[in-house]
């Protein structure tokens, strides 16, 4: 049997039963297969900096130290073309903070470098949507850049230009706290979201001067309202839900799903779990796994700052045991696609798609890693959406709009 068989989850074979299943999952991995397929967000390249992490090697699923992705399992995964987010979480808005942030920025793009060099047979650099489907009909996986934060900018609209040099294609304008940009949607320390600041306009009006999209994820509603008011081109969410299905702050509420219809932009759905289903209520679980972040926190900062590898694979063991003793009810695909269901129903098929989110916590029970992505594809032809749909939802729509951000841009 073919590898690309092997994907088909217990769930997916539940559903599925006879000839029509059969004829079913054979139009599902056929138009899989036939579509262009984006995930616009991914933390994969911090692997990179892993010593004995090697990305152009088969990782097994599951297993510790394996991470959600590689090139060959995404070929396995019939994933064509992913952004690279090139994250650095939130530190001191001081000089010395912008220098760090800036430094590790550069050491996560040079890994990418390292990585094209090293495999150039396997993937290569897309700038534009016509590069990822020039990469895909070679047989290799195109590579996006995005920057998760935009921290590393510091105050420096110079530095906005080196980084759109070194490939980064679309700036997810703040993470989980306040920036110099704009404020976070889980950032309320300062309970007044006071949105995006006069160097946030400078940021966004840059962004759209050079074509880089403009990544709402992560920020804050009034921040969301700023940017939409403020940009001439479409924005995208790379990794978000719905609020009206699940109640986060990082998810978009059915307010901002219209007014980025208005806006022209997409949402790319995120395979986070907690996006998708709020777990119930459980203090225990909730202290526990306070206290850990408490202890990363108090120690390193935050955890993609640990350099000690002993340190990494104990506070790992650490993580699984409580994972273990606190497990939260599991979520599926078609959880995710009911979030798809809800946002095509409210404002169309044209601006919704894929951003998993994985090795940065994207993962589900039938969807643990790249190699499963067609388990959505599977639940989308069995919910009734045509190929033209899918090709939408896959890879379309994002390409769309980062077109539309160029084509802006060269006027």
């Amino acid at each position: 049997m073919k590898a690309k068989y092997l994907f088909l989850s217990v769930l997916a074979a539940a559903l599925l039963s006879g000839a029509s299943a059969a004829r079913l999952l054979k139009k599902a991995l056929l138009w899989h297969d036939q579509v262009l397929t984006v995930d616009t967000h991914c933390d994969t390249p911090f692997m990179l900096l892993e010593k004995d992490w090697d990305i152009g090697k088969y990782h097994p699923t599951g297993q510790t130290g394996s991470g959600r992705q590689d090139l060959p399992r995404m070929k396995a995964g019939g994933l064509d073309a992913s952004f690279f987010a090139v994250f650095v979480s939130q530190g001191a808005r001081t000089d010395d903070g912008y220098a760090r942030a800036k430094a590790k920025a550069v050491a996560v793009l040079n890994a990418m470098d390292a990585m094209f060099a090293k495999y150039p047979d396997l993937c290569g650099l897309a700038l534009t949507p016509q590069d990822a489907r020039l990469l895909e009909k070679e047989g290799k996986r195109a590579i996006f850049i995005g920057m998760e934060n935009g921290y590393p900018l510091g105050r420096d609209a110079a530095v906005i230009d080196y980084f759109y040099g070194r490939g980064v294609r679309y700036v997810t304008l703040a993470h989980t706290a306040d920036n110099d940009i704009c404020d976070s949607s889980t950032d309320r320390k300062d309970p007044e979201d006071r949105g995006l600041s006069d160097w946030g306009r400078r940021v966004v009006r840059r962004l759209n001067e050079l074509g880089v999209m403009i990544d709402v994820s992560h920020i804050s509603d009034r921040s969301f309202f700023d940017v939409l008011a403020l940009s001439r081109t479409p924005v995208m969410a790379s990794h978000s839900c719905a609020r009206g299905l699940s109640d986060s702050p990082r998810n978009l509420s059915d307010e901002m799903l219209l007014a980025l219809k208005k806006n022209g932009g997409v949402i790319q759905l995120c395979i986070l779990d907690d996006y998708i289903k709020q777990p119930p209520p459980d203090p225990e679980r909730d202290q526990a796994f306070a206290a850990f972040r408490k202890k990363i926190s108090d120690n390193y900062g935050d955890w993609f700052s640990i350099e000690d590898q002993i340190a990494k694979d104990r506070l790992n063991a650490e993580y699984d045991a409580l994972e273990a003793r606190y497990p939260s009810p599991p979520v599926f695909v078609k959880d995710a696609l009911d979030h798809i269901d809800h946002i095509v129903k409210l404002i169309g098929i044209d601006h919704v798609g894929i951003g998993t989110d994985f090795d940065g916590g994207g993962g589900l029970a039938d969807c643990k890693d790249v190699t499963q992505l067609k388990n959505i594809t599977i639940e989308l032809v069995r919910r009734g959406y045509s190929k033209a749909d899918i090709a939408k939802i896959w890879g379309e729509n994002a390409m769309r709009v980062m077109q539309q951000v160029i084509d802006l841009a060269k006027k």
